[in-house]
């Protein structure tokens, strides 16, 4: 029996390593795919020590750079002919505006852009699995969110909340449409609130700004760890009790309703084409 497969994206630290390490655990061949060669090496070498697996290996992905992700996929390709779980984790909150090197305002691009063109790309792999898993580290954030159609990229308006809300809105609308473009294959798609997580995603809860962002995912008194956040994620991508599940939004591993601006069909749609638009999709990439 071969070895399953998954990819984990933003590895190098924070629940993605906590993410990798469990996986590991669990049997999987392990690919952390990171940004920085130094800090995901390091990363490597603490999750083969934690985990005591051997099959982990470090496969660099600028998720900011559509070049680096074609790049990475081409790479992955080559090596492998079936991915079993995607775990789409890296993120980033961003105080100032800042763009990719592709010019996307970085929120919008590395959270949701990032991950739709590299997910798209390994649809192929995901499809030779007996039971392909997508997994989206959304957030509670999502319920503030809102596409700014008229200007996504908040050239005009920028502020950190409004920036991080709607990236995270963006991981669900991604979510239940490409769940409902795959419902004839044997793939799922889910996303998920992880909590309010102690990482180095750069919220810091004392802040005014780490106050507000904490009042959008659920006040807690503590952050939760690493390890204790990344645990829907590992439901997710393992468990039997939610093969056959999918378009759905999760946290401390049970199915939450979403808020109606969530459910909007029609701007989900909308979204999906422009985001086509913004990576390049080329007509066979498309679904």
């Amino acid at each position: 029996m071969s070895i399953p497969t998954a990819v984990v994206t933003g590895a190098n630290s924070g629940m993605g390593l906590a993410t990798t390490i469990e996986l590991a655990r669990q049997g999987y061949h392990v690919i952390m795919a990171c940004r920085s060669e130094k800090r995901g090496q390091q990363a490597l070498e603490e999750a083969l020590r934690q985990s005591g697996s051997t099959a982990i290996e470090l496969m660099l992905c600028d998720l900011g750079s559509l070049e680096s992700i074609r790049h990475f996929v081409q790479s992955f390709r080559e090596r492998y002919d079936t991915l079993d779980v995607l775990v789409n984790n890296a993120g980033v909150v961003m105080l100032k505006r800042q763009e990719t090197s592709d010019g996307f305002e970085q929120a919008i691009g590395i959270n949701h852009l990032g991950h739709f063109l590299l997910t798209l790309l390994l649809i192929e792999p995901l499809k030779s699995a007996k039971q392909g898993r997508i997994v989206n580290v959304s957030s509670g954030a999502y319920k503030a969110g809102k596409i700014h159609f008229e200007d996504p990229h908040l050239h005009k308006s920028y502020n950190p909340i409004k920036s991080y809300a709607q990236s995270k809105l963006a991981n669900v609308l991604f979510t239940r449409v490409l769940a409902r473009k795959l419902a004839d294959t044997r793939i799922t798609v889910n996303c998920l609130h992880p909590g309010a997580v102690g990482t180095s995603i750069g919220v810091d809860r004392n802040t005014g700004f780490g106050t507000r962002i904490m009042a959008l995912v659920g006040k807690l008194p503590f952050f939760l760890s690493p390890e204790e956040g990344a645990q829907t994620a590992n439901y997710l991508a393992t468990s039997p009790e939610v093969a056959g599940v999918t378009g759905r939004y999760f946290y401390q591993q049970k199915d939450q309703e979403l808020k109606a601006h969530a459910l909007d069909a029609a701007d989900a749609e909308r979204f999906w084409t422009w985001s086509e638009e913004q990576v390049g999709l080329r007509p066979e990439e498309k679904l």
